[in-house]
């Protein structure tokens, strides 16, 4: 179980991960359970909680980024059509591959590197072909609720990398993409367990305090090339800890 007298830093760890994570408009939950993981929690009990932060978390940055003007519903939508179906069923099994880790930890790093050599914003942007996005949404989603990660950390790299948005419009996608599919993978989860880690509540605020700043810097205070730079790093940490967990 979830030892609910956390260390201060333990807890500083996890209100850092949601710091940088919202900066790009993530909800942090490869962070969390780097962190999870390092303090030697259950691993049976790190998606429950990743996940629970994750909601919590993306509600505030949607809710800041999307008052902002920078959420798009029609190029939301086909990418969340097959991903909450595919969330649920991702959350309901628990998977524990080395190998798998490897893959997506390579994909993350190969992500970093392009989003290092990308130019500004395009001005020309996009809209993604609906038989494209259809099964991204599915591939993320399933991968979402399997690992207890929202998918925008891969979902933010394609809207970029295709044009189909700018680098503020792709935080506000992300985090709306993590937001309704990390409540399809606790769904799911829900539905084969109920085994519910203590402290919940300790971790939930924690990390919507580092999120509180962090949204403040992806609205107001980083310019779009900055934020590029962060999520390329975002992307980095994420792939080095997915390997050597492995």
């Amino acid at each position: 179980m979830i030892d609910p007298s956390f260390s201060i830093l333990f807890l500083s760890c996890i209100a850092l991960a949601a710091l940088l994570y919202s900066s790009v408009g993530h909800g942090g939950a490869s962070g969390y359970l780097a962190v999870m993981a390092l303090f030697g929690l259950d691993p049976a009990l790190m998606k429950p909680a990743a996940l629970t932060m994750n909601i919590f978390v993306t509600l505030l940055l949607l809710s800041r980024l999307s008052h902002a003007g920078h959420f798009n519903w029609r190029l939301f939508t086909p990418f969340i059509i097959t991903s909450v179906p595919m969330a649920f069923l991702g959350g309901a099994y628990t998977v524990n591959s080395s190998a798998y880790q490897i893959i997506v930890g390579l994909a993350l790093i190969l992500a970093m590197g392009r989003m290092l050599f990308m130019t500004e914003n395009n001005d020309t942007i996009s809209k993604p072909v609906i038989w494209v996005a259809l099964p991204v949404g599915a591939i993320l989603g399933f991968i979402s609720g399997l690992t207890g990660v929202g998918g925008g950390i891969f979902l933010s790299p394609l809207l970029l990398i295709f044009n189909w948005t700018n680098m503020r419009g792709s935080a506000a996608i992300a985090a709306a993409f993590i937001l309704v599919n990390s409540i399809a993978g606790i769904a799911g989860y829900a539905t084969t367990t109920h085994q519910w880690p203590d402290g919940i509540p300790v971790l939930v605020i924690t990390a919507l305090t580092g999120a509180i700043i962090g949204s403040e810097l992806c609205l107001r205070r980083l310019a779009p090339d900055h934020l590029r730079k962060v999520l390329a790093i975002v992307l980095a940490i994420a792939g080095i800890k997915m390997i050597a967990t492995a």
